[in-house]
């Protein structure tokens, strides 16, 4: 990733500077173009570049996939537990511990979702995990909640041709979230928080914290 952004901060540089033009420079920046266009849509994706969502072979394959996995979970009968915990390892990137999410449940890649110890989901969680969206331990959240970690470009133009761009969710420890909520992208909420149910949390929520509203805002501090 490094020698990527300093491929790209140092070939902007080069456009920019009154230089004279050369071989040698023509060259360098022929090849540092031809790296850049070599960048697939996912590697775009993780980094929160903008990139093709809805047309790129790759991302649709591993989305179809996730799609399938989560159809076998949801139709699992309640009482297979082992089963159910067996797909949630296979469709979520990192659990740390004990794990129960209540059918249904919904994801695009799964492997971007990490969650702590003791992690509780009731009813209807979806999570748009284009970017990594990452949980503490003993985390509990209520019903019909959502995690998205994607945006579309303004312009509709952009919009049109299906550009995305995706910023990662943080969640801390100790996290009650309510019934209704919504967390969007590039937000992290600190350890001890309760969000209260159906607020959608636009910013940033400090630890030891009581947030509701729409959007989200802190009204008490928790000692």
């Amino acid at each position: 990733m490094q020698i990527f952004y300093t491929l790209f901060n140092e070939t902007a540089t080069n456009m920019c500077a009154p230089k004279q033009p050369t071989l040698k420079n023509s060259c360098l920046f022929c090849m540092r173009i031809l790296i850049l266009s070599k960048v697939t849509e996912k590697e775009k994706m993780l980094r929160g570049m903008i990139y093709d969502a809805n047309n790129d072979p790759a991302l649709i394959a591993e989305r179809l996939e996730c799609k399938e996995l989560c159809r076998d979970y949801n139709d699992l009968r309640p009482k297979e537990i082992a089963a159910r915990e067996n797909l949630l390892h296979r469709i979520i990137g990192n659990i740390g511990g004990s794990i129960l999410i209540e059918q249904p449940f919904y994801c695009d890649y799964g492997y971007n979702i990490s969650v702590g110890k003791n992690f509780y989901a009731n009813f209807n969680l979806i999570i748009l995990d284009e970017a990594p969206v990452k949980f503490g331990d003993n985390v509990f959240i209520a019903p019909n909640c959502g995690f998205y970690t994607a945006g579309h470009p303004i312009d509709p133009v952009e919009r049109n041709k299906g550009m995305e761009y995706a910023k990662p969710i943080n969640v801390g420890n100790n996290v009650w979230i309510g019934a209704g909520v919504t967390v969007l992208p590039g937000v992290s909420i600190g350890d001890n928080c309760v969000i209260g149910a159906g607020s959608v949390v636009t910013r940033d929520i400090p630890a030891c914290s009581v947030a509701v509203g729409n959007p989200c805002k802190v009204i008490k501090s928790i000692e």
